[in-house]
């Protein structure tokens, strides 16, 4: 995917609204273009990544993470991939996380239609976290930079790397399922904040 891709997606989908759009509608626009990547990529790769351990996941979405803070403090990039990509692609790995966290075998094929199911079902539960601190928060996200954000996926795997090498003990944290289900928010936030375009 790239930029010209992605804002003549999201301009397809806005000239059916007239009224600007909710947070609600941002948001769904956004996940069902990670949804529609997430699912094109599964006809060409199969579900491969399902041999993937939680730890290997998780390194994905950090070197992912780790590029985009690069870009935004050099303000240059050599890689012909833009940083929307790259928040799109976090999205999907931590969808696929939060899948092999609920699955009972790593190595078991899913088929297409039981594929979005299980996707809808994270992306769901993950939405309805995002509206319930929405209510407390009063869409504070919306004030926040994209380099601060990004910061803050960072700092979120970070612990979940330490999490995962204390064998998934913890004492007071929540686990490595909020943590997964925070960063696709803030990743969501991001694209919204940027507009795809450009990083704060």
């Amino acid at each position: 995917m790239n930029i010209k891709a992605f804002s003549s997606y999201r301009l397809e989908v806005s000239n059916s609204f007239e009224t600007v759009k909710s947070t609600e509608s941002e948001y769904q626009e956004i996940i069902q273009y990670c949804q529609d990547l997430f699912t094109k990529k599964n006809k060409d790769y199969g579900t491969s990544w399902r041999i993937l351990r939680l730890p290997s996941i998780t390194d994905q979405i950090f070197i992912k993470a780790q590029r985009i803070r690069t870009i935004q403090d050099k303000g240059v990039q050599k890689v012909n991939e833009d940083v929307s990509s790259e928040f799109i692609g976090i999205i999907n790995y931590c969808v696929m996380a939060l899948i092999q966290i609920g699955a009972a075998e790593q190595n078991q094929t899913i088929d297409d239609s039981a594929l979005t199911i299980v996707y809808n079902q994270q992306v769901n539960e993950v939405k309805e976290l995002l509206f319930n601190k929405n209510h407390d928060y009063g869409e504070a996200w919306r004030e926040m930079r994209v380099s601060s954000m990004t910061d803050i996926i960072l700092m979120k795997l970070l612990r979940i790397k330490q999490i995962e090498d204390n064998q998934g003990l913890t004492l007071v944290s929540e686990g490595v399922k909020a943590g997964y289900q925070d960063i696709i928010n803030y990743s969501v936030f991001c694209l919204i904040k940027s507009n795809a375009l450009q990083t704060n």
